[in-house]
């Protein structure tokens, strides 16, 4: 009879030095494993077993994450792609092992050679079947009925081992086997019966993964990329598989006059298997408590230490005026489920915020939530408030919420975006977010903003390391964002014009993409390519400033006075009512080389603190004719001291 043969795992040989194994699970390059995260890596071998054929963007989706994906797939494919061609240093541009066709899907163009994996195995090699006739005559019948006896006992002791053993690994396996190091607290159910109240159940939601990370030893994903996940029917497995955690949390809130009850379940997702569930139940101005009960009682069953002084946290936690507690949530609503850049939600926010301070003098989170407020709407309020009146009030909401709680994460984000926006310091700005980072490690406004500041002090190393972090934190569409702001600053244009392309693809009328692929266009020297895209940046967000600089400076650049000075005028125009800052203005006259008009247009920027002296002045590539003269380097020493 005939033996099945041995399965064994292939290796992918391919470039000079590479090396995919399927048994080991890994990639090596000239003999050393080389990082790839599991979804780079099966998309890799996907490519690899296609070679040389077309693959489809839905084909990758199905054999990646299977049909129905509710995620932002466009994103995890875009950085999947991303990630191989960082550990392959393949250039997207000119690819040596993946092609990208563009609207279509990709390509392995390498040639590939596939061996069999043996290494570390021992192979018995048996000699062919005979037939029975065939067998030596010193093998006795006598001597073949013990080697039979013999064989049915092993086989009996095997199967009573069996039967004892497994029942006890089945057990045991899944707290040992299988830890909850990360988790992702699905947005709670409004059971109130009252749809007004679904902000109440979306602010308690942030409110727990709030209290969730701070937990040092688990990684909690973030607010912005659950809410994706709102009323979806994916299984908890299917979930845990898209935002790569091992524990997910899922519950209800109802809410009755004052009293609010919370019910929640920690379920173990690849298994799909409860772990804990409990229910909570308190006056609404004791919901503080409540929430550090639910954490406290989820850190204790994925054994998660907490430091003494989060325990302290957590069991020193303050009643706080229930009216105070409902304003506050709602201000959290209008600025975190709404829109932090929209002037409508911003100002909602800042009225909430304010009413909950009016009825609880000494709630900290109200006044961390109040700066966080007006330094969105510097930021994105359309020229409503000053950036002198906003910083200053900014300013005070913050000192005032650590003074009453010098452990407010939220507010040392705030205060390090006072640092770098308001004062120009780059180093105190990087203490504050460290700051807030040690306090809340799976805060990832906090990993954000270092990601940005650290790509514009010129770090690149721990920039992309809190871009990573950040990602795995928020694998949602903000991170994408944020990558590219990153990509900016450190004057990478080849990454910025192969990320932002990629973004494209799924979000083709933004503005913001369109610019920043011609910033890349511009700073690779393709002149033509960078007006055709800020035309087109400028189109989409109906006239933008920036955007209107930038072409301006393009065509100074070509020789194109007349339509840069037509520009420079409408900039110039807009200075006067504040919704243009002289700075671009400035970008304008370097592009024309009138370099002393633009070196008085910056000063003037510096000193109305304008935004784009502290977020731009280091990487604009719009000044570069600039950066030799004296004036502009005490300039640049002036913004990074």
């Amino acid at each position: 009879m005939a033996t099945e043969p041995v399965r064994i795992q292939p290796t992918f040989k391919f470039g000079d030095d590479f090396e995919l194994n399927l048994r080991a699970y890994e990639l090596r390059r000239a003999g050393q494993m080389v990082k790839l995260e599991p979804t780079p890596f099966e998309l890799l071998l996907f490519l690899i077993e296609q070679r040389g054929n077309l693959v489809g963007r839905q084909q990758i989706v199905e054999r990646i994450w299977g049909k129905g994906v509710f995620l932002d797939t466009d994103n995890s494919i875009n950085g999947a792609i991303r990630k191989i061609r960082q550990v392959l240093d393949d250039d997207p541009e000119n690819p040596c092992f993946i092609q990208t066709v563009t609207g279509k899907g990709y390509r392995f163009i390498a040639p590939a050679v596939e061996s069999q994996e043996t290494r570390g195995l021992q192979i018995l090699e048996l000699p062919p079947h005979q037939p029975a006739a065939d067998v030596p005559a010193t093998v006795s019948r006598t001597n073949f009925k013990h080697i039979l006896v013999l064989s049915l006992f092993i086989v009996i002791i095997a199967g009573a081992l069996a039967l004892w053993i497994g029942p006890a690994l089945s057990r045991s396996k899944g707290v040992a086997a299988l830890p909850i190091r990360s988790i992702a607290v699905l947005p709670l159910d409004n059971l109130s019966g009252d749809p007004s109240q679904d902000y109440f159940a979306d602010a308690m939601t942030d409110e727990l993964i709030t209290d969730l990370a701070k937990v040092g030893a688990l990684r909690v994903t973030s607010r912005t990329t659950v809410t994706l996940y709102k009323h979806t029917s994916k299984s908890l497995p299917q979930i845990a598989h898209e935002l790569n955690v091992d524990g997910i949390v899922e519950g209800s809130v109802v809410r009755s006059g004052q009293r609010v009850r919370i019910t929640a379940q920690l379920i173990r997702a690849s298994a799909d298997q409860h772990v804990w569930a409990e229910t909570y139940e308190r006056d609404l101005g004791d919901a503080l408590r409540l929430q550090s009960d639910v954490a406290q009682a989820i850190t204790k069953q994925v054994r998660a230490q907490l430091t003494p002084e989060l325990k302290e946290q957590f069991s020193g936690t303050r009643p706080v005026d229930p009216e105070a507690y409902d304003a506050y949530l709602k201000g959290r609503y209008y600025i975190y489920n709404q829109s932090f850049t929209d002037p409508v939600s911003l100002n909602q926010a800042k009225a909430n915020f304010e009413e909950a301070i009016r009825k609880d003098p000494n709630f900290s989170p109200a006044y961390s939530g109040l700066a966080e407020t007006y330094i969105c709407l510097v930021l994105f309020g359309r020229g409503q408030i000053t950036a002198a009146d906003g910083f200053r009030s900014a300013r005070n909401d913050v000192q005032r919420a650590l003074e009453l709680d010098p452990n407010n994460g939220e507010a040392y984000v705030a205060l390090g975006e006072l640092n770098w926006y308001a004062d120009l310091d780059w180093n105190a700005a990087e203490r504050s977010f460290i700051k807030a980072i040690a306090l809340a490690p799976s805060y990832s406004c906090a990993h954000e903003d270092r990601a940005m500041l650290m790509a514009l002090m010129g770090h690149r190393g721990e920039a992309l390391t809190e871009l990573e972090k950040v990602k795995q934190i928020d694998p949602g569409p903000d991170s994408v964002g944020v990558e590219s702001a990153v990509y900016l600053q450190l004057r990478d244009w080849e990454h910025l014009r192969e990320w932002s392309r990629e973004r494209l693809a799924s979000d083709p009328n933004n503005s913001e993409v369109h610019a920043d692929i011609g910033i890349a266009y511009e700073g690779t020297g393709e002149l033509p390519e960078a007006i055709a895209e800020y035309q087109k940046a400028i189109e989409l967000s109906n006239g933008d400033p920036g955007a209107v600089a930038s072409l301006a400076h393009a065509y100074a650049v070509i020789g194109q006075r007349e339509e840069a000075e037509k520009l420079l005028r409408n900039i110039e125009e807009q200075a006067k009512s504040g919704k243009a800052s002289p700075y671009l203005a400035a970008t304008i006259y370097a592009g024309l080389g009138q370099k002393e008009k633009a070196i008085e247009l910056i000063e003037k920027a510096y000193r109305e603190k304008s935004l784009d002296v502290a977020w731009a002045l280091k990487f604009d590539l719009r000044t570069d004719n600039l950066r030799t003269d004296p004036r502009f380097q005490n300039l640049l020493q002036r913004v990074s001291e």
